[in-house]
């Protein structure tokens, strides 16, 4: 993957993304003995990154494929994210998801006025009823997070963090189903010099830890975690990036997770989601690791429940 096509990706999705700010604390930097710069993608549009990977994939679609629609399967932001990102377009969008899911995220899908159709809560049955709408509408399938177009529009946001702050030591992110880490890599190995990529990763979703020392993708057996956007597990597209340009991944508890979150809601006075706080609270689990260095944290997003707050 080289500089001229993220370059590319970049200015293509522009007009229908926002530049996110990089936000500072003199507290935390305290608190964890690094210099942190934060990317603060839970003030992007709809609320999380997931647009930028969105956006870059129905725009990568021919006049012909758009008229078609799009279908996607999920329970959460990406499915808000295709949503949004479609309306702008003018293109049809499909939203497969389980039955049992946040309420507020399906108001969130109907308010960009993505046609929601409902499945069984199981990998399976999502999979099925998307490849259903594919075949009756010919509609163009969008993966959320295991699509070389989704983890291209995902590398622009440590673009934006790296034009802003070009000397960092390390880059910190979330991962889930790989797509945001994968596309941070690409930008940090192009873009940067002497950087790491380091994830976050909640003990009780550990896939891509484990996957790191086999060498091959591993699923998980329990969802058990507060993180909810980081229970999927990686692909055949993102791994590979992962395994190449990710230098280490650090396991956190769940309270850990919760008291990160916790921190940057009382300190920063921002709203952030659960699977945001991981990759924070890797960095106070090993502060040695990052002391006196500048670290790039990347808030992944901001749709959370206020309603029912971990803490």
């Amino acid at each position: 993957m080289n500089k001229e096509t993220l370059i590319a990706v970049k200015e293509r999705i522009q007009p229908y993304i926002h530049r996110t700010p990089v936000l500072t604390s003199q507290l935390l930097d305290d608190l964890s003995g690094a210099k942190l710069f934060f990317k603060c993608e839970n003030f992007q549009k709809m609320g999380a990154f997931k647009m930028r990977g969105a956006a870059n994939a129905i725009l990568s679609l021919s006049d012909e494929e758009r008229q078609k629609g799009v279908v996607t399967h999920s329970s959460g932001n990406f499915a808000q994210a295709v949503s949004l990102a479609a309306q702008k377009l003018g293109v049809k969008a499909y939203i497969v998801m389980p039955k049992n899911a946040p309420q507020v995220k399906k108001d969130g899908v109907k308010t960009y006025e993505g046609e929601i159709i409902e499945c069984e809560s199981t990998p399976q049955a999502r999979e099925a009823t998307a490849e259903k709408i594919q075949n009756e509408k010919g509609a163009s399938f969008l993966h959320p997070s295991n699509q070389d177009e989704v983890i291209y529009g995902n590398s622009t946001v440590a673009m934006e963090l790296l034009e802003d702050h070009p000397d960092l030591d390390v880059v910190l992110a979330p991962i889930g189903g790989g797509g945001l880490i994968a596309g941070t890599a690409l930008a940090v190995h192009n873009f940067a010099t002497n950087c790491k990529v380091i994830g976050g990763e909640p003990m009780e979703v550990d896939d891509a830890y484990r996957s790191m020392i086999s060498g091959k993708i591993e699923t998980n057996k329990t969802f058990n975690t507060v993180a909810d956007g980081l229970r999927t597990h990686l692909g055949d597209r993102n791994f590979p990036i992962i395994q190449k340009y990710v230098d280490k991944i650090i396991r956190v508890e769940e309270d850990e997770i919760i008291q990160a979150m916790q921190l940057i809601w009382e300190r920063m006075k921002i709203i952030i989601e659960p699977s945001c706080a991981v990759p924070f609270a890797a960095l106070l689990k090993n502060k040695e690791e990052f002391k006196n260095k500048k670290v790039g944290i990347i808030l992944s997003g901001g749709n959370v429940d206020v309603k029912n707050l971990p803490f």
